[in-house]
């Protein structure tokens, strides 16, 4: 007897979660798993499985990519601030009937200490900066320093996998670097570079998080970017056992 074919899923991927749940699928025999990577990093961190590195072409070819490739199961497991993926991937799953799932890690949550000024985008925390100091921490990534390239007056201290492209702030220094980091590395970092300001995305992971406390205790205010919203009506989970359960269930 003929055993069933396997279940085709594709994971839009790029984050520790994504790789996670593409490791637990992956002796899954009743399953065939692609993950997708968006090809902005040089040399990304590749997951176990399939791969593939680039683009769709908007919605319309992600439609066509699983349609063409007999997609049972769409995860999206991008970054919380990747949204135009996000919205493509919704729409492209509406589009040829295929179930969609985000995978999201929490968000970050002040605590005691903290001096936190909530900013909704890069260019609401280019306005807070000038009230809040002159020396300033930028850990947003490489994409979009060119919303902060006005500000003369402030020195920017920009960490970063890849080298950024122009335009940047004029002053300014870069750390090629990825995480995951420690607490006493970033505690280092602000003192040596007398850092007043640290400026980041509310991207939740765990591996990024030192910073934060490392700011909490030097008492220094952070900028912190808001999340955009997840595309209405998809259903969200926070951690790849949750996500593999959903597959599971969403393929029996």
């Amino acid at each position: 007897m003929n055993s069933a074919p396997a279940r085709h899923v594709l994971i839009l991927g790029g984050t520790t979660e994504a790789r996670r749940l593409a490791e637990e699928l992956a002796g899954d025999p009743a399953l065939r798993v692609t993950s997708s990577l968006a090809g902005r990093v040089a040399a990304p961190r590749l997951p176990v499985g399939q791969v593939r590195i680039g683009g769709f072409g908007g919605a319309e070819g992600m439609a066509r990519w699983l349609h063409e490739h007999q997609v049972d199961a769409l995860i999206d497991a991008t970054h919380p601030f990747a949204d135009t993926i996000s919205s493509h991937a919704a729409r492209a799953a509406a589009d040829v009937h295929v179930p969609l799932l985000a995978l999201r890690r929490p968000g970050w949550v002040p605590g005691p200490g903290d001096r936190w000024h909530s900013a909704g985008s890069l260019a609401e925390a280019a306005r807070l900066l000038p009230d809040l100091g002159e020396r300033i921490f930028l850990t947003t990534g490489r994409m979009g320093l060119a919303t902060f390239a006005h500000l003369t007056r402030q020195w920017f201290l920009v960490r970063s996998v890849d080298a950024p492209e122009p335009p940047v702030p004029p002053r300014m220094e870069v750390i090629l670097d990825r995480g995951p980091f420690t607490l006493e590395g970033e505690a280092e970092l602000l003192r040596r570079h007398r850092i007043e300001v640290l400026v980041t995305k509310d991207s939740g992971a765990h591996a990024t998080a030192p910073k934060l406390t490392a700011a909490r205790a030097a008492a220094l205010p952070v900028v912190i970017i808001r999340r955009p919203p997840a595309p209405q009506g998809i259903p969200v989970v926070e951690t790849p056992s949750e996500a593999a359960t959903w597959l599971r269930t969403t393929l029996a």
